[in-house]
């Protein structure tokens, strides 16, 4: 299905002709193809693109552009018109488009991606001849407080929030996040959320995820996306608890521990031994847009 449409009408935008809707898990992007332009749209038609009223509606926008070093590369803007260094579901979404637009039929294998955070090693697996599940080697997690970024001496922190202190751990994967284990009820994220992310601990804000445990392979997760908001999933997020939970012996290392999000459910496994996070979930093709 081909939706024709322009943005606030910016007449600019249709140099960009095509572009895709995608999600992963619930959480939605508007994908540009430019691999034979190199082209990338302004942040704030990002900005209206992602508007649920008077856009396409989306979390975030993605871009491929070409690459010296990858397949391909991988550029974000968050709902907010600001960039993101990575994100778990987006990359999904862009190795599906890739392959199943480029690579169909050839079975080549792995796909590298690069993003601001580094090149990402994808696997994908088939299904109906389109991709039906990528697995991205997200990498080694940022433990440092200076690196992560946060203004603290460790990276286990306490955050007061007026009459109840918020206990997590802060963690990069190659975006930062903080992870907060305990008796949250769904509509805590609603609070805690903006509230942790513009907290002064975080000079680059923080993506928030809050995590009640089902056991020690299993947690339900609700997630506050720097400049987004609520989603309905997050990959780098989830890999996020994953490490926390290891590092905080809640969960088994070294296992593919099943993720639980509004959007759906994501298999995540720290490998200690490599000290890599593997992450490993679907992603969906919705409609074309022709602009």
């Amino acid at each position: 299905m081909a939706i024709r449409r322009r943005v606030n009408g910016n007449s600019h935008m249709k140099k960009f002709g095509k572009a895709y809707k995608y999600h992963g898990l619930g959480n939605d992007f508007v994908l540009f193809d430019s691999l034979k332009t190199g082209r990338l749209i302004r942040p704030g038609d990002a900005v209206s693109l992602c508007d649920r009223h008077f856009g396409v509606g989306s979390d975030g926008v993605l871009t491929i552009l070409p690459s010296k070093k990858a397949d391909f590369f991988m550029h974000i803007y968050n709902a907010d018109g600001s960039v993101a260094e990575m994100c778990g579901n987006g990359i999904r979404c862009a190795v599906k488009h890739y392959v199943d637009f480029y690579r169909k039929g050839k079975g080549i294998r792995p796909v590298n991606v690069e993003t601001l955070k580094g090149i990402q090693i994808c696997d994908y697996s088939v299904r109906d001849n389109e991709v039906d599940t990528v697995t991205v080697n997200m990498g080694s997690p940022v433990l440092e407080p200076e690196k992560i970024p946060v203004r603290s001496a460790g990276n286990i922190l306490k955050i007061q929030m007026r009459n109840r202190i918020i206990r997590g751990m802060a963690v990069s994967m190659g975006n930062p996040h903080f992870v907060s284990f305990g008796k949250f009820s769904p509509d805590d994220i609603h609070t805690v959320g903006p509230f942790v992310e513009r907290h002064p601990l975080f000079p680059r804000f923080t993506n928030v995820e809050l995590v009640r445990l089902k056991g020690r392979r299993e947690a339900d997760v609700s997630v506050w996306e720097r400049g987004v908001g609520i989603t309905l999933a997050c990959g780098s997020g989830s890999c996020a608890v994953v490490v926390a939970g290891v590092k905080q012996n809640l969960l088994d290392k070294d296992v593919f521990v099943k993720v639980r999000l509004p959007g759906g459910i994501l298999r995540v496994k720290y490998d200690t031994v490599r000290n890599i996070v593997l992450m490993s979930g679907e992603a969906k093709r919705v409609f074309g847009i022709d602009f």
